[in-house]
């Protein structure tokens, strides 16, 4: 398939910490331009523009209340990457939003699945992370909003994050396809079996292959299909990405990544992206900041050799 996104990028840094247990994921953006985010998608010939950082509330630092950890903040923020990731998808350009916490994807996937019903496509959402975000207040044991955005999206949460794309669910659990989870809560596995949310954990992967996981994964898609990747740094193993706030051992490997990687690009589908809970106050030398950028790079099509 064409591996060429033709349409121009949009860097947009929602730099906050709010949804998450610990700080520095506010840095993550910086992270990011710092390892050359901007410079490596121009050499795969892609125009783009950097936004700069939206602004938002400062993190409190307080305990949860009623449930949730910084909820009133947590919906401002989600409000304003709604409002920016779907000005960008209404200019046609395919936005690229630079966490910042996971729980920010509550925002843009709901600015997503509002362009798909304006414009008559079908979403397919790729989650890539080392956990199943499907909590709810009732069944995390924190409070992170982090913890809590797909099950947001599907419509189990409160109306404030629920309907910020101005529908309830946003997606439905048929729309998800999540990949590398190996951390999930008790409450939350029984929940996302109840709900039928499709989940390529790492027994999965490690059973079947990276190949045959993302052939599973990306099966069924056409041209009328929205491809967005939710990428959280957590989905590598900390061995080779150690600055996020949650590490969990035994993720993809650099080959592996790679893989789903080009194996996404290869679709030419990817329409939108976030890259999550990149936390330079736990990394080293700004290493995972240059790997998510490398990784990117092959999402956008890098690849050894010209593919035919």
């Amino acid at each position: 398939m064409n591996t060429h996104i033709a349409r121009p990028v949009t860097l947009i840094g929602a730099p906050t910490d709010v949804g998450a247990r610990h700080r520095g994921a506010s840095m993550g953006p910086e992270a990011l331009r710092v390892a050359g985010l901007h410079a490596a998608l121009v050499a795969r010939g892609l125009d783009v523009i950097d936004r700069g950082n939206l602004s938002g509330p400062p993190n409190p630092e307080r305990p949860r209340v009623g449930g949730y950890r910084h909820f009133a903040e947590v919906v401002e923020w989600n409000r304003r990457v709604h409002d920016a990731v779907y000005a960008e998808l209404a200019a046609n350009r395919v936005p690229i939003l630079l966490g910042g916490d996971h729980s920010l994807s509550i925002g843009s996937i709901s600015a997503v699945a509002r362009h798909c019903r304006d414009t008559g496509k079908r979403l397919r959402v790729l989650w890539l992370d080392a956990h199943a975000d499907f909590n709810t207040s009732d069944l995390s044991p924190t409070g992170n909003i982090h913890g809590m955005p797909v099950a947001c999206l599907c419509g189990f949460g409160p109306e404030e994050l629920t309907a910020i794309g101005g529908h309830v669910p946003a997606l439905q659990p048929s729309w998800i396809r999540e990949i590398g989870v190996r951390s999930v809560d008790a409450g939350e596995k029984r929940f996302v079996h109840e709900q039928q949310l499709e989940v390529f954990d790492m027994r999965y992967i490690d059973e079947h292959g990276v190949r045959h996981t993302m052939q599973v994964a990306l099966d069924g898609l056409d041209a009328n299909t929205h491809l967005h990747v939710s990428f959280d740094v957590d989905f590598l193993d900390p061995e080779i990405a150690p600055g996020v706030g949650t590490t969990v051992p035994g993720g993809p490997t650099y080959r592996e990544a790679q893989l789903c990687m080009e194996m996404i690009a290869d679709t030419g589908l990817l329409a939108s992206l976030d890259i999550m809970e990149l936390n330079p106050a736990m990394d080293v030398h700004n290493r995972t900041a240059k790997l998510a950028v490398d990784l990117v790079e092959s999402l956008f099509g890098k690849s050894t050799l010209v593919r035919r």
